[in-house]
């Protein structure tokens, strides 16, 4: 099963269960920063990666990761959650690119069909930053500022 049909699939069991909630963030034009933010630099092509579909999750207390909302990264890379205004201390997160379908809109074979970025929030009054730094073979990541 590819990233995409996955995506398809959790998102099917999730409409029913939970309050998913899915939000186009620009961040442009405006003057509110969501909580949590990331960028996607497309390090081989020397651009953003623009257009990938991205999911928040949440570490539940059995250990699976339930949704939170969806968003997709602007023209320049960007994009944001505003659901993390509810960040909880201690949480453990996880950001989830659809790099598949990235690499195919640019005509590209990847090694990775998806990208998962797991991390702890101790402070949900600080800002985080996620970024993702993607090759079609490989990718980095780091708590930017």
């Amino acid at each position: 099963m590819n990233a995409t049909d996955r995506l398809s699939v959790l998102s099917g069991h999730l409409q029913n269960s939970t309050q998913l909630r899915e939000i186009d963030i620009t961040m442009s034009g405006g003057n509110v920063v969501p909580p949590l933010t990331t960028h996607v630099l497309d390090t081989a092509r020397g651009i953003p990666g623009g257009g990938i579909n991205m999911v928040l999750l949440i570490q539940t207390g059995n250990g699976e990761f339930r949704e939170i909302e969806r968003g997709t990264t602007t023209n320049d890379g960007r994009g944001g959650f505003l659901s993390s205004s509810s960040l909880q201390a201690g949480a453990v997160y996880k950001l989830f690119f659809d790099t598949d379908c990235y690499f195919k809109s640019i005509g590209v074979k990847g090694f990775y069909p998806y990208v998962e970025v797991v991390f702890r929030i101790e402070d949900p009054s600080q800002h985080y930053h996620v970024p993702l730094l993607l090759s079609p073979y490989g990718y980095s990541t780091y708590r930017g500022s």
